[in-house]
């Protein structure tokens, strides 16, 4: 484990806050050295609210996240969430060494995950669980072909006896087996957190933690950008209904729970398909008209349904779940026009990042702007608990979000503004009514 400080421990202010930031890249890729903080840290210095930041690495891919039967036998599903805990843990014990107060700290689907964490910033992805949950058992082929992949185990792939060899092995023939499998995957993101049981860190789907109220109650910032999806969706594929339609029934196939049939998925493709219609002024990237950038029309249907499915309803039932169960909560929608983009990619997943840590990829004065706003707003909120606490920049009051005020901000250089958090409802509203038919 790498823990990464960049601190501002020379501030008279001596209760400094910490941030930690987990990195994102889908379970497969990313470092904690991917992200400097000096711009966040700097203006945090500036505006008179010191902050520490922190960043760690934890194990990827088969390593992080191992799948199938062996793995459950051997209660070492979600490694990756453990090295999470275990850095947690270490800065919390370590943090006043760095000028850090360990009670102002910077898997939210374990309840005990709130003595690591006073608060919390969900950005990227938007909620506490976007990738597809399954058992351990759904991927062991995965598994399989990592294993077959190594040289030095290959012949104990599939005898459920492969982790000693595989820890006897050097980083070569892991690197080696891992590019096999991945040449191998039937999904995206194979290599992702799993349902471990009670006592685990995903002892259930999120919707049953929401619906029982086992869930961190701790406050926190949540958001998606406009377009999330446009950069999972390969663009060359012709769209068409009948694609789409086998798109979700492998993606939710087998159902998760026994309550859920596999007449009731395909009944909901159907209802999926009448609710996000073949008409490219509804599709995303959003607020693009009828233009179909030299693509299938059903380009833009597509990454509107399984950006709403992947992406929007997790964060919008989140969010509400929060809110009713009277946990601070602020949301947010990015809408910055990101030009060095392909046009087909509009504010694509991501493009908020370089905001976040002072590098707009475009210093147009609209883009610098809006990134000071936004560092503003996660260091107010580190060290608050309120993104509008007054000091830095001016900017807009960003609402609280509650059962009476369901809105959230508007993130955009030009409009920064409090919306209704009711955009695509009729879709949302029917993938948040059956969220066990989605894996949610």
């Amino acid at each position: 484990m790498y823990v990464n400080c960049e601190c501002s421990i020379s501030s008279p202010i001596q209760e400094e806050f910490y941030k930690m930031m987990t990195y994102g890249g889908g379970f497969i890729e990313g470092s904690s050295a991917q992200f400097n903080a000096s711009a966040i840290v700097a203006q945090s210095v500036v505006r008179g609210t010191p902050i520490v930041y922190v960043n760690f690495n934890y194990r990827l891919g088969p390593l992080g996240f191992p799948q199938g039967q062996e793995a459950a036998d051997r209660k070492v599903l979600n490694l990756a969430l453990h090295d999470q805990i275990a850095a947690l843990t270490w800065v919390q014990e370590n943090i006043g060494a760095f000028g850090g107060d360990k009670n102002k700290r910077f898997n939210l689907l374990n309840p005990s995950f709130s003595k690591f964490a006073r608060a919390a910033i969900i950005a990227k992805s938007g909620s506490a669980a976007s990738a597809l949950t399954f058992d351990a058992q759904h991927r062991q082929v995965d598994w399989d072909n990592f294993v077959a992949g190594v040289p030095g185990c290959v012949e104990l792939s599939e005898t459920g006896n492969t982790f000693n060899c595989l820890q006897s092995v050097n980083t070569t023939a892991i690197l080696s087996g891992l590019l096999i499998a991945q040449s191998e995957v039937p999904e995206l993101f194979p290599w992702s957190p799993t349902i471990d049981g009670e006592g685990g860190f995903i002892p259930e789907l999120p919707s049953l933690r929401f619906a029982n109220g086992t869930f961190a109650k701790i406050p926190f910032i949540s958001g998606t950008n406009l377009d999330e999806e446009t950069v999972f969706i390969p663009p060359t594929n012709n769209y068409t209904a009948e694609l789409i339609t086998e798109f979700i029934i492998a993606n939710y196939s087998p159902p998760a729970v026994p309550t859920v049939s596999e007449s009731q998925l395909e009944n909901a493709a159907v209802r999926l398909l009448e609710l996000y219609p073949d008409v490219p002024a509804l599709g995303s990237p959003f607020n693009t008209g009828n233009d179909t950038f030299g693509l299938s029309p059903g380009f833009k249907r597509m990454c509107a349904l399984f950006d709403d499915l992947n992406f929007l309803s997790q964060r919008r039932l989140w969010i509400q779940t929060a809110s009713d169960a009277g946990v601070k909560t602020f949301g947010y929608l990015f809408t910055q026009p990101q030009p060095t983009n392909p046009a087909y990619l509009g504010v694509s997943h991501a493009s908020e990042i370089p905001f976040v840590y002072g590098a707009p990829p475009n210093a147009t004065a609209s883009a610098t702007g809006l990134s000071e706003m936004m560092i503003d707003y996660w260091v107010s909120f580190a060290t608050s608990l309120n993104p509008n606490d007054g000091k830095g920049i001016a900017r807009p009051t960003w609402e609280q979000y509650t059962p009476q005020n369901q809105a959230v901000i508007q993130l955009n250089g030009d409009n920064t503004t409090m919306i209704p958090d009711d955009y695509r409802k009729a879709g949302i509203d029917f993938i948040n009514s059956t969220p066990l038919i989605f894996h949610h």
